[in-house]
């Protein structure tokens, strides 16, 4: 089994419930990295959506830190359905500690053809290969591989846009949960206005899934461009937006969330 799979391996547990635990492999600065998070509550959602479409938007609540190497229980239970969409919900519970660490609400989709448009340009910059490597910090970050293109010193910056290519090593082609998974592997935006780094956690996180089936099929392992913003800080809440393109021009995802910092 692939490296990543292990990582968001399930194991039944009963009817809507899940085993799993904290890999050790994918930890952030404080905790576990929120796209591991994310991710692993969506694969409890699309193991027991069978044959309900594909995930169009994601909303993760993250309540608190999950210790890594911690066992874990994921639960999940369909809120509505309808011929096009159903809604389920998910939390993730850390054995021993009361109440769930992390919270989501998942929107699946029968998509149709249908009239389309973008609204968007994807940044001009430079081919990954051409541009210097480096890992964020934490485990999870020895699995990213990101080449910066915009922003690629997180301190001091004139304002908090970052552009990069990030890769996730493990060789595994790229597929929705993957997308979920990078949604967050961007630096945080209070780091761009400030001389260091100092303490920042997601609190909340929603990820919009635009790719086709067609479109993410055909990303293999390549590359993705990530390309984030600050909106707003004040009262140690930070807001942030980011978008996720391939490297010919598709808009996979679109992110938005909002972080607590000191």
């Amino acid at each position: 089994m692939n490296e990543f799979d292990e990582s968001i391996q399930l194991h039944a547990h009963g009817p809507n419930a899940w085993r799993s635990h904290a890999d050790h492999r994918r930890v952030a600065t404080s905790g576990m990295y929120g796209g591991w998070t994310a991710t692993l509550m969506l694969n409890a959602i699309l193991k027991d959506a069978v044959d309900a479409g594909n995930i169009s938007a994601l909303t993760i609540h993250f309540l608190h830190a999950i210790t890594p190497g911690s066992a874990l229980t994921v639960r999940t239970r369909i809120v509505n359905s309808s011929r096009s969409l159903s809604v389920w919900h998910a939390e993730v519970e850390v054995d021993g500690v009361p109440g769930p660490a992390a919270t989501a609400t998942a929107v699946i989709a029968r998509r149709r053809e249908s009239f389309s448009f973008v609204d968007v340009a994807m940044p001009d910059v430079p081919h990954p290969d051409s541009l210097p490597k480096m890992h964020p910090p934490g485990t999870f970050g020895e699995r990213s591989l990101v080449r910066p293109a915009i922003g690629s010193t997180p301190f001091n910056q004139p304002d908090t846009r970052s552009v990069a290519w990030v890769r996730e090593i493990s060789g595994r082609s790229l597929d929705y949960l993957q997308l979920a998974y990078l949604s967050d592997n961007y630096p945080p935006k209070t780091w761009s206005m400030r001389a260091e780094p100092s303490p920042y956690s997601t609190i909340t996180m929603s990820i919009y899934f635009h790719g086709t089936e067609e479109e993410v099929s055909r990303l293999g392992d390549d590359y993705v461009l990530i390309e984030a913003v600050g909106t707003r800080a004040q009262s140690s809440t930070c807001g942030a937006q980011g978008k996720i393109w391939s490297r010919d021009g598709i808009l996979l995802v679109t992110t938005e969330q909002m972080g607590w910092f000191r």
